[in-house]
């Protein structure tokens, strides 16, 4: 949990994207998730997080629907929202924290 607590503690906004391999709608967001990143570069961050081999984190953070996405920054949750989102709503949340 330490590694998680400096992953979200960073003066950039981090989306997590709590997702496993077997989900077709986790498997949609891949090219989504990278053109956000794309579009916004440097001023975020993100991390996609396999809940099947991160059991104990996603249970923590009580990910039940997938994907759930959840943005943080400097160790504060800010946004979180399950299902899939499109780049353009996910580019306007992550500039409201930027």
């Amino acid at each position: 949990m330490s590694k998680f607590g400096a992953l979200i503690d960073q003066d950039v906004p981090v989306l997590l994207d709590f997702y496993t391999e077997s989900d077709e709608r986790s498997a949609i967001m891949n090219p989504i998730l990278r053109d956000v990143a794309a579009a916004l570069g440097d001023q975020v961050k993100v991390v996609k997080i396999d809940i099947n081999k991160n059991l104990e984190l996603a249970e923590a953070l009580r990910i039940k629907g997938l994907p759930t996405l959840v943005i943080y920054k400097k160790g504060e949750m800010k946004w979180r929202q399950s299902g899939e989102q499109d780049a353009q709503t996910l580019i306007t949340v992550f500039q409201k924290f930027i």
